[in-house]
């Protein structure tokens, strides 16, 4: 399969099953896949995003070796919404090494007291931090103050999450 052909020919949930389907259990592949999101343009980058993440969700394994360079794209300014989405939202279904707790916590935070930022990313944000906070009680109380903070203007959704997380630590 060429990759950036079949991402850039039509962006669909069918053309995200294809890839997802084609990538499957193998490392290259999804390798492949990876780089093709890493190398852009920003086009190919934002239509492999979801590919990525599903892929992700369906073997969590797979982002290991490429793990520490999706997070540091989270550092990026202006970068597009749905790469920043799906890097969190695959970021939820994967054993977080302790090495990048604290960089995945600064993003994660800075993206749940974002009132601009969109409520996908705010909420994968605060899950990947309730998963990390887990090991760290300080992490856990501060992530209860932010979230208690913003509950009274959230969303539905924010506010349904929030409960659950809240809940489980």
């Amino acid at each position: 399969m060429d990759l950036r052909k079949t991402i850039l020919k039509n962006y669909s949930r069918s053309t995200r099953d294809a890839v997802v389907s084609w990538v499957g259990k193998s490392p290259d592949r999804f390798g492949e896949l990876v780089q093709v999101f890493l190398d852009g343009p920003y086009r190919i980058t934002q239509r492999a995003s979801w590919p990525l993440s599903v892929c992700v969700e369906q073997h969590p394994t797979l982002v290991a070796p490429h793990l520490k360079r999706l997070v540091s794209l989270l550092g990026k300014p202006d970068l597009p919404v749905a790469v920043k989405r799906n890097i969190v939202r695959l970021l939820q279904f994967v054993e977080i090494p302790k090495s990048l707790h604290g960089q995945i916590a600064k993003v994660c935070f800075r993206f749940l007291m974002d009132s601009k930022e969109t409520i996908a990313v705010r909420v994968f944000s605060m899950t990947v931090l309730a998963g990390i906070s887990r090991t760290n009680g300080d992490l856990m109380r501060e992530l209860k103050l932010v979230v208690e903070d913003q509950l009274p203007y959230a969303t539905a959704g924010f506010r349904s999450r929030a409960r659950k997380l809240m809940k489980l630590n």
